[in-house]
């Protein structure tokens, strides 16, 4: 098992550092792992929230919109469940060497990008030209 990088608290990757040393890795495992455990603890939550409102509503109207804010609150932990997988995805790519590397081009990732969508797998431009023949093809 590799030793755990030492890391301050208010380390932020710099450009001016070798591209994913040990301490821009660490920063972006504890980034998603943090990100992962809120998701994991949401979906906690809505689990409970669930099994405490399955009760019986007599009155028609209230029936209907807790029924609506059921399927919101699903459709958005559906959403989570899949972030989970990417960041799940994004966690084996620190652990096997191409995580901050575009899928695409090989290219490194910009670390401002990263920093905002730490899940990402392709360059700005990459993500671009990927999804421009998305809708040229979804036109189709």
């Amino acid at each position: 098992m590799k030793a755990q990088t030492f890391l301050p608290q208010d380390y932020r990757p710099a450009e001016d550092e070798p591209f994913m040393n040990d301490r821009q890795l660490e920063y972006f495992r504890r980034k998603l792992e943090t990100w992962k455990q809120e998701l994991l603890d949401q979906s906690a939550e809505t689990l409970e929230g669930l099994q405490d409102s399955a009760r019986s509503v007599p009155d028609l109207a209230d029936r209907a919109s807790e029924e609506t804010d059921r399927a919101l609150e699903l459709r958005t932990r559906d959403r989570q469940r899949k972030l989970v997988s990417k960041i799940d995805a994004a966690l084996r790519r620190i652990e096997t060497g191409e995580y901050g590397y575009c899928e695409m081009t090989g290219e490194p990732i910009s670390l401002k990008r990263l920093d905002a969508r730490p899940i990402a797998t392709m360059t700005l431009e990459a993500q671009e030209r990927h999804e421009r023949r998305e809708r040229v093809h979804r036109d189709d």
